[in-house]
């Protein structure tokens, strides 16, 4: 009660801007443990601080609490069924029960085998803490009594420790509980030693089966001890008390009865009565609305007069009279008791006809039913006519329902009454807006459509949901380079830099900068378009060169220069670009003689730039041909120098070409992904 007291105080301040007093981290973890106790789900358990310090110890502490309770069960399952083969780990919960259950195993295990308690297995903490302690206490088969520490008993327990005062100051103060001398540390009862001799840790007496909690009880670990939790409730009727008893709750007392104003409340065990509050007299007996009724004494009691006389019942009692004459059904004695005279069960107390007409006859009546009702001979009474049944399919055009004299038509989903109330008109349901887009009527339903760009919902059949043309099995193939879904269509997109989108809104163009002179290569460049860029280009003529025209060097007149004549006579610059996925064998440059003669020899090679083999040369007739020879698999740039020997007339002459090879990127493409658009 005082928790909820705090909880509520919280949540006012909080509601009201007012400041409250600090909740402290203790009573956080309380709320988190009671909370627990009652099996309320940890993730969700209402904030009782807006400290996100509080929220964490409420949640950790919850958590701590449940796990325990799931490896008790699991160690008690170890214990009373010696298996774990019923558990099943596909669960979080039950997964800790079970491991707690199979390390409980292994404890025994190696209880039965002879091994330490503390032998060095590497089962992790909370394995290894259920092992040691089924390993030490066994098993035992009364788990009324709770079991006595067994592991080193002259250490981790005294009993007196205000006797202990010298002992201890013996151990120098090491101790955390107490000294049991010879510089030994002991723990107090509900403890036991940590392996540093010196520290103590609680014993869970809930995890070792060592509580005395009965049937229908839970064991909950505390401090130094445990306490028993009652897991089924008391009923309707009790409540639970602080000694964890059921006791009878007074709905009298606290309000919780449903007795109306005429009567009493009158408490029992586990209920309560309502007793009328006015007592009926003789000759009356009691509704159960309170209200007090004739005992008609004639019919009630056997042969309340005399032999020979009649009985006649009046209110609150009855009278006897001589019986000289048996009058028969529908007729009475006259005051004298001479003759029998006609009753009139129309003018009698009792409505016979039930509003309809009556009609009085001698020793009997009969009633004159109004329209739709008919008239039992049998019973007397006016029943009412089922006119659906008794003229099926010739009053309602759909469906016909019954009323008391009458009857009522009714039409199926999609129509409604006409004017004349027997007959069914169609529904135009799309007047009501049905549909999220378009909607078409028809006879007795309606149907929902969607514009283009949109589909149906399977769920509803109302909604249209916006079809995602980018995530179709077709639609990486929609756009060349990116796709983005809009609602309703989709457009395209290109690189931000080196292309621009086609005019068909699907494919990406190469921009040629060199073209738009968009580039930014100097006056002394010459601007070199690539596939999505381009390359600003420049070069210079070697010495005894002379330039001529914007991609070729002639050598000058050697003087009969042995090193000069072996220089190429030209050297002329090349520039090319292609894709990486350009296939192997590809030829990319041909170069020989501008005409042959009989007798020339051409030697063709590639004399630098290719040091890692991706070109090849091939003789050919009248020259030499420059092919890929193996795949790219990154763009790249390549210098070659491609010479050219020719023979001719038995003077040797070379020629130099510098060949510039832009390797660039295929197609770029972006994979299509939703969570990106």
């Amino acid at each position: 009660m005082d928790l909820r007291v705090v909880v509520l105080a919280s949540l006012l301040g909080v509601l009201l801007g007012q400041e409250v007093q600090q909740i402290t981290i203790d009573e956080c973890c309380k709320d988190g443990q009671i909370r627990a106790s009652d099996n309320q789900a940890c993730s969700t358990l209402p904030l009782i601080s807006s400290s996100p310090t509080c929220r964490t110890v409420q949640e950790q502490c919850c958590v701590a609490v449940l796990e325990d309770n799931m490896c008790t069960t699991g160690i008690n399952v170890a214990k009373d069924q010696g298996a774990c083969d019923s558990l099943f780990s596909n669960t979080c919960e039950t997964k800790t029960t079970k491991m707690c259950c199979d390390c409980c195993l292994l404890g025994k295990t190696g209880q039965e085998q002879g091994l330490p308690c503390d032998h060095n297995l590497s089962l992790g903490y909370q394995c290894g803490l259920v092992y040691r302690a089924c390993c030490v206490y066994g098993t035992p088969d009364n788990q009324t009594e709770p079991t006595t520490q067994t592991e080193l008993p002259n250490k981790d327990e005294t009993k007196d420790p205000a006797n202990n005062s010298i002992l201890t100051d013996e151990c120098n103060g090491k101790c955390a509980h107490n000294c049991v001398g010879n510089d030994t540390c002991g723990c107090l009862k509900g403890y036991k030693l940590k392996p540093d001799g010196k520290s103590c840790e609680d014993i869970n007496e809930c995890w070792l089966g060592a509580s005395n909690c009965r049937v229908g009880e839970r064991c909950i670990n505390t401090d130094g001890s445990f306490r028993c939790q009652r897991e089924v409730s008391c009923g309707t009727g009790y409540e639970m008390t602080d000694n964890n008893s059921c006791e009878d709750i007074d709905e009298c007392e606290t309000k919780m009865h449903n007795c109306g104003p005429e009567f009493e409340c009158r408490n029992i065990q586990g209920s309560f009565r309502c007793h009328p509050k006015v007592t009926c007299g003789a000759g009356f007996i009691q509704d159960a609305l309170g209200n007090c009724i004739d005992i008609n004494e004639c019919v009630s009691q056997t042969g309340p007069c005399q032999r020979g006389q009649l009985c006649i019942n009046t209110v609150g009692s009855y009278t006897c009279q001589r019986n000289s004459i048996n009058c028969g059904r529908g007729y009475h004695l006259n005051d004298d008791g001479t003759r029998c005279i006609d009753i009139n069960e129309c003018d009698g107390p009792e409505k016979v006809c039930s509003g309809h007409g009556c009609v009085n006859t001698k020793g009997s009546y009969h009633c004159q039913c109004d329209n739709g009702y008919n008239f039992n001979s049998i019973s007397r009474l006016c029943e009412d006519l089922n006119e659906c049944m008794h003229y099926p399919g010739r009053l309602c055009a759909h469906k016909c329902d019954n009323t008391p004299g009458s009857y009522k038509c009714s039409c199926t989903t999609g129509f409604k009454l006409s004017r004349d109330g027997r007959n069914c008109d169609d529904l135009n349901e799309c007047e009501s807006n049905p549909c999220s887009q378009e909607c078409a009527n028809v006879y007795g339903s309606y149907q929902c459509y969607c514009r283009r760009g949109y589909q149906l919902s399977d769920t509803d059949g109302l909604t249209c949901e916006d079809i995602d043309e980018c995530a179709l099995p077709t639609g990486g193939h929609i756009c060349s380079y990116r796709c983005h879904n809009t609602p309703g269509s989709f457009h395209c997109s290109c690189p931000v830099s080196g292309y621009t989108l086609a005019p068909n809104g699907r494919s990406c163009q190469d921009i040629d900068e060199c073209v738009a002179g968009i580039h930014t290569c100097a006056d002394n460049q010459s601007c070199f378009n690539v596939q999505g860029g381009f390359r600003c280009l420049s070069f210079d003529c070697p010495d005894n060169y002379r330039r001529v025209g914007d991609s070729r060097c002639e050598r000058l007149l050697c003087n009969e220069s042995v090193e000069c004549l072996a220089l190429p006579l030209r050297i002329t610059h090349y520039h090319l670009t292609f894709p990486t996925n350009i296939p192997v064998f590809t030829n990319i440059f041909r170069m020989g003689p501008s005409h042959t003669v009989a007798g020339d020899n051409i030697r063709i090679a590639v004399t630098s730039g290719d040091d890692d083999g991706f070109f090849k040369v091939e003789q050919v007739s009248g020259g030499g041909v420059l092919s890929v020879a193996k795949p790219f698999r990154a763009p790249r740039d390549f210098e070659l120098s491609v010479e050219l020997g020719l023979r001719r007339y038995g003077t040797l002459s070379a020629y130099l070409a510098k060949v510039m090879v832009f390797v660039t990127e295929d197609a770029p493409r972006v994979v299509y992904d939703p969570l990106l658009e």
